[in-house]
């Protein structure tokens, strides 16, 4: 009775204090309790009693005794009546639950027994931002109007005059110009570009700047990475054997989508669901290698199942994460602890993945379980595929008379292979006499070889067969996705346990989010349709902030990936809106966004630090000044190739192989030889270097890139001392530095011009008068130290003192910050 008393007492206390969200109650003071002391015996698979407390239809279901709660009923609820101390059943049997515990009990059931999967749908969906429809909002009005160049600069200087803070001026155009290139291109501007866009006073040059640049086909390459770190695109396949695949002709579909400005809405549909349009074209084929690239584990002994099943697993979570910003992974095992996703809601999305065909129709399911890329898709010309078949129809020809040829052979062989003292002969009829169909490969090799040494006409056949095998034209492949004629059945995995299946599920979308379209077909295509039928508000938002944080180094939600209850609210929402309506407004065309955004005031700001800003947003949140940004692994690389006058400049292909440092690739379970191209494709852009997951080019592992292992919405920027030692003295650094030497010492005999010219094609400025004599300075003591110490000079590639001295500058040039800093 005195802890009844203390438990009632307890309850009005609690009540009095105010616990009044159910779905915190929930979490913080029911859930723990279940999970720890309930659903050892009363889980989905031993049912103690016929009882099930992991869902809150289970528990309201009951046992063998009946329901375990009445919601709102606590006094005619079992599941109170047993944990309580004189309770007849005695709960948990590993000890008495607390006073506060059972306390918080009551409470709950009295107020309904709201259960997590429900209660957060109906408070989260309510009220969570980034479920909400777009609102189209009108830019707000502001004081400073001579400021602003179009609408987004309203909502930003109406924040800022909000906080008493003014915006910065404008950039200088050498800052702009150089901004503008690296950010829309990834290359350094050249001077000749810098002289006339300074020199342009007529109306309009930025513009045609910004222009120019969005239709360089060099924009599809650098905004193409970007896509490909969210695709997590590589070019082997994970894991520890992490053998190479051949998929960069779709990296090749993201730069010409980009480059044509694909609208984004038909983008999304041929990359999730192109092989399922009408008549795909070959095109829209590739584009599907945007979930071929998922790793595949081609260790002996695997489980075929548990891997694809990760391979499903992992689209899901891409899906989520590229297009609507949502862990959506985290509901995998469980329903999703903070946002309005259940366990089941994300099976229903697996669903959609679970019918992709990874076997290769040509080979046997054994074999093809082992290889893992298949569908595939062939590219090459009709006189490719003629030549191809003609040539092996020979092949098959010539293969089939030569069986003919050795059955007839054997059939008679002491007469042409009499035995005698010839061991190689003894050895051979030992293997004749074994029936055709039990020799191992290796017998039937060693026949082979036998006759082929012995006999003219099986030498003969062979060496034709092995002549016209060298005929048949390479076709190139690339991997593509494939529906099953038949769709496999999906199942809750009961705790993301593939083994364990639960109920069963179709495919479907969240919930709490606009239903699928009517017209929409229930797999992968009507998926990408409802992901982009302008009524799911999430696919705008997040796309228009990653685009919103490439310019800034933050999104207007700085949780680019977690767009739920967990993530950063936005710094700007109506903003943020106002940019997604606008995006399908525009016909989902990112160009156009992309101009809108740089086109305006607030993007062309000068990055000066401000002492007073920082004050009142010491993160520049809300944007007072433009902000200083590294530049990504890639782009380091090709600024570096483009002051240096070496980059080869062509558009897609195959990935190549620059230098690398002696031995990187040996630390795995297979040893990657490394071989450095020559000739123009050692100098292509960091974006086709052969990508190797699990050993990835230090000169991009080094600068932050993803190791493409799963999908990445924003990369880390680190700062370490061998990123300096990396510019200074890595084999392809001094390859740049040798031939920005080479372009200083071209542009003029006098050392003030080369000195000028080198700021001008690395920096897009002059230098300083400090900068000038400083660097006067440098050039000549080194070119004194590099007359004394010859052997010096020859470690700079130089048999002249004058021209390692000028290398050593250049290796300066390419290490200082500025330059490989976006201003």
């Amino acid at each position: 009775m005195a802890f009844r008393i203390a438990t009632v007492m307890l309850l009005h206390v609690l009540v009095l204090q105010g616990q009044g969200d159910p779905v915190q109650m929930f979490e913080q003071k029911i859930r723990p309790v279940l999970t720890a002391k309930c659903q050892l015996c009363h889980n989905e698979q031993l049912k103690t009693s016929g009882l099930s407390l992991v869902s809150r239809e289970s528990v309201l279901q009951g046992g063998k005794r009946g329901p375990a709660v009445i919601p709102n009923q606590p006094e005619h609820s079992l599941l109170l009546a047993a944990i309580e101390a004189d309770g007849a059943l005695q709960m948990p049997p590993t000890g008495a639950l607390s006073p506060e515990q059972v306390a918080s009990f009551r409470t709950w059931i009295a107020n309904g027994a709201v259960w997590g999967e429900n209660a957060r749908k109906q408070a989260n969906v309510m009220t969570l931002w980034s479920f909400q429809p777009i609102r189209r909002i009108e830019p707000p009005k502001v004081h400073q109007t001579d400021w602003v160049h179009n609408p987004i600069d309203n909502f930003i200087l109406a924040r800022l005059e909000q906080e008493g803070l003014m915006p910065s001026p404008e950039a200088d155009h050498r800052t702009l110009i150089r901004r503008l290139s690296l950010d829309l291109t990834g290359l350094l501007p050249t001077p000749g570009d810098v002289q006339s866009f300074v020199g342009d006073d007529q109306s309009g040059a930025y513009e045609r700047l910004v222009d120019h640049l969005l239709n360089s086909p060099h924009y599809g390459e650098r905004w193409g990475r970007h896509w490909l770190d969210i695709a997590r695109y590589a070019d082997t396949n994970g894991y520890s054997i992490d053998g190479p695949r051949s998929i960069w002709r779709y990296r090749d579909w993201v730069i010409q989508a980009l480059n044509g400005d694909m609208p984004f809405d038909q983008f999304v549909i041929e990359q999730l669901a192109g092989d399922l349009l009408p008549e795909p074209t070959e095109s829209q084929l590739v584009a599907t290698g945007f979930h071929r690239n998922t790793m595949i584990n081609q260790e002996g002994g695997i489980d075929f199942e548990q891997y694809r099943v990760e391979a499903v697993v992992d689209r899901v979570s891409t899906t989520s994460a590229a297009f609507m910003g949502l862990t959506l992974g985290c509901a995998r095992c469980h329903d999703h602890k903070f946002d309005p996703i259940s366990q089941r809601e994300f099976y229903q999305m697996y669903a959609f993945f679970n019918n992709i065909d990874e076997l290769d129709g040509n080979r046997s399911e054994t074999e093809s379980r082992k290889n893992m890329m298949h569908p595939l898709l062939e590219i090459g010309s009709p006189a490719d595929f003629a030549k191809r078949n003609a040539t092996k129809q020979r092949i098959e020809e010539l293969e089939s008379g030569l069986t003919e040829y050795q059955i007839a052979l054997e059939s008679d062989w002491d007469t042409h292979y009499p035995l005698g003292d010839d061991s190689a002969v003894e050895r051979a009829r030992e293997i004749v006499e074994i029936p055709r169909n039990k020799r191992s490969s290796i017998q039937k090799e060693v026949l082979k070889r036998f006759l082929a040494g012995r006999d003219e006409k099986f030498k003969t056949t062979q060496e034709s067969i092995l002549a016209l095998s060298k005929e048949i034209p390479k076709i190139d492949w690339t991997m593509i996705m494939r529906e099953l004629p038949e769709p496999r059945e999906t199942y809750i995995h009961v705790q993301g346990d593939f083994t364990r299946k639960g109920e069963p599920v179709s495919p479907n979308t969240l919930e709490g989010l606009p239903a699928l379209p009517p017209y929409a077909p229930r797999n992968r295509l009507g998926l990408a349709q409802w992901l982009v039928s302008g009524k799911n508000p999430l696919p705008q938002r997040v796309t228009m902030n990653r685009i919103w944080q490439r310019y800034f180094g933050l999104g207007i939600v700085e949780t680019e990936s977690d767009f739920g209850s967990q993530g950063s609210a936005p710094s700007h929402p109506e903003l943020l809106d106002w940019l997604a309506s606008e995006f399908v407004e525009r016909g989902w065309s990112l160009k156009q966004m992309h101009r809108l955004i740089v086109l305006s005031a607030t993007y062309r700001q000068s990055s000066t630090y401000r002492p007073d800003a920082t004050e009142t947003d010491s993160s520049n949140r809300l944007l007072a000044r433009q902000n200083r940004l590294r530049l990504e692994a890639e782009i380091i690389r090709d600024a570096a190739l483009s002051a240096s006058g070496l980059l080869a400049d062509t558009v897609g292909g195959p990935s190549v192989y620059p230098p690398q440092p002696e031995g990187a690739g040996q630390f795995t379970q297979v040893d990657r030889q490394w071989k450095a191209d020559e000739g123009p494709d050692r100098f292509r852009r960091g974006m086709y270097t052969f990508f190797i997951r699990s050993a990835a080019h230090p000169g991009l592992a080094l600068f932050d890139s993803p190791n493409a292992q799963e999908t990445v919405t924003r990369r880390n920027r680190s700062n370490t001392p061998l990123q300096a030692l990396t510019l200074l003295n890595d084999d392809s650094q001094t390859e740049f530095a040798d031939g920005l030497a080479q372009r200083i010492i071209a542009s003029s005999s006098s050392m003030n011009s080369r000195i000028n010219n080198a700021f001008e094609i690395c920096l897009s400025r002059p230098p300083q008068k400090a900068e000038q004599e400083r660097m006067q300075q440098f050039v000549g003591q080194m070119k004194q130290d590099f007359e004394v110490d010859t052997q010096a000079a020859q470690s700079f590639s130089s048999a002249s003192a004058e021209t390692a001295a000028w290398t050593a500058m250049a290796r300066v040039m390419l290490n200082l910050d500025e330059f490989v800093t976006r201003q």
